[in-house]
């Protein structure tokens, strides 16, 4: 997912070149770009597809120049993560109706791939255990007290294991509640399932979406797409696959992740990772 305008750190990310096309960690690639990296070491026989802005396209193609300019979904406009993933959800759904999915945002910094692989690979053998009956989200263990992040509850257990409840970002006296409770995750916004799994999840949840979707799929992979996708996607309720689905659902799972992540969400994110510091 790669849509967004990071407007939390402008100047520095712009609508012209919002973050995710910026290298913040002076690595030599951007955050996009390294996104795509680490998905690399996960599965590089893997499917890539990047659902952006159609203003974005350049610099998707620029960037990220070996995933098919097929596999590039264009959102006319904004409409948050649950119209996103739908239309992405519905494409693939046409190509590979038993099709695994992950989905990620393009902005966040995740250093280690290794461990970030080790994290993916086994939530992707479970969702093969599992059938049609979860959805796997990625919580990262907390480093901290943090305000900046929502959080998953989850169930007693060892590993993947069911979600409790999701908790918005709380305060930071509340965080340090989770922080002693225990069973507390951030929430990254990473999460896997079988693309029939989100489909039937978005019709029982999100119908208005889902029913834009099944009126735009007779022109998928056709000339009329673009053309249609302009018509019916900005009629989509603008809501995140949080508030849509995945507080909802109760097939959702989670993997607990012990590796190093942070959104970039602010400058200070950024200073305390590269010591860099910032004055506009």
């Amino acid at each position: 997912m790669a849509g967004g305008v990071g407007s939390r750190l402008y100047p520095l990310s712009t609508p012209e070149r919002p973050k995710q096309f910026l290298d913040l960690t002076d690595c030599g690639r951007t955050l996009i770009q390294q996104t795509y990296d680490r998905f690399r070491v996960v599965d590089p026989q893997a499917h890539f597809w990047v659902v952006t802005s159609e203003r974005y396209s350049s610099l998707v193609a620029e960037q990220l120049p070996d995933i098919p300019s097929g596999q590039v979904l264009l959102e006319p406009v904004g409409r948050n993560t649950a119209p996103c993933i739908a239309y992405v959800s519905w494409k693939i759904a046409l190509r590979d109706p038993s099709a695994r999915v992950v989905v990620c945002p393009s902005d966040a910094y995740i250093p280690d791939y290794e461990a970030f692989a080790g994290t993916i690979r086994p939530a992707l053998r479970q969702l093969d255990s599992d059938g049609a009956d979860s959805i796997i989200t990625v919580g990262i263990e907390p480093t901290r007290p943090s305000a900046d992040y929502g959080y998953i509850k989850a169930r007693k257990g060892e590993g993947i294991v069911s979600v409790e409840a999701f908790k918005e970002k709380p305060s930071v006296e509340v965080a340090r509640q989770y922080l002693r409770a225990g069973g507390y995750y951030w929430n990254a916004g990473i999460f896997m399932y079988r693309v029939g799994t989100m489909i039937s999840q978005l019709r029982k949840f999100a119908p208005g979406i889902a029913a834009l979707m099944d009126e735009l799929q007779p022109s998928l992979y056709t000339e009329r797409e673009a053309c249609e996708l302009g018509r019916l996607f900005p009629q989509c309720e603008k809501i995140s696959i949080d508030y849509a689905v995945m507080e909802k659902a109760d097939c959702v799972k989670v993997a607990p992740s012990h590796w190093l992540w942070s959104d970039l969400g602010s400058f200070e994110a950024i200073e305390q990772l590269t010591g860099k510091k910032y004055d506009f």
